[in-house]
């Protein structure tokens, strides 16, 4: 999360650190010392106007509203960032029957709980492995007159983009 501050000529900085959920008063708890950030959390700044920090390994439950602080050498010298940061973390998972009967077709979708632009093209795996080479548009794959040997772990992915669903595991009967 990308990040600038200011403060006035005079004042020396002392602390800078993240925290998220404001607390009011001054007992803000710093996140590089929460056992569930500080593996994850690493400061990119300075202790003069770059307030930038790196959250790796993110999942569903690090979607909140986070905030700067720095505290200076002044007594009075503490502020927090009003506006804070909003992070959201969206999840992708492939829809899929529960189980197929041989012989039929069977569509699975790569759903996303973000809005995907028009432009977005999906990657399907099968068993982490790339299904096919194209891209394609439309995020549904569609596998026609399945046979017990299709019943394996099916992924997808947007292309561009790190982040694969969990397998999902297609059984057919």
């Amino acid at each position: 999360m990308r990040c600038t501050y200011t403060y006035p000529t005079g004042y020396q900085i002392k602390k800078v650190f993240w925290f998220k959920n404001a607390v009011k008063g001054d007992e803000s708890p710093d996140l590089s010392n929460d056992t569930e950030y500080s593996q994850r959390l690493q400061y990119l700044g300075d202790k003069q106007q770059n307030c930038t920090v790196r959250l790796s390994h993110v999942t569903l439950k690090d979607s909140h509203m986070y905030y700067f602080r720095f505290i200076t050498n002044i007594t009075e010298g503490r502020w927090t960032g009003a506006a804070g940061v909003t992070l959201t973390v969206t999840d992708l998972q492939v829809e899929s029957p529960e189980r197929v009967t041989e012989g039929a077709s069977v569509t699975l979708r790569c759903k996303s709980s973000c809005a995907l632009t028009d432009r977005a093209t999906f990657i399907w795996y099968r068993n982490s492995q790339p299904l096919t080479e194209r891209r394609d548009r439309n995020n549904e794959l569609l596998l026609q007159s399945v046979r017990r040997e299709d019943s394996d772990r099916y992924s997808c992915a947007v292309d561009g983009h790190t982040h694969i669903s969990p397998a999902v595991q297609l059984n057919v009967m």
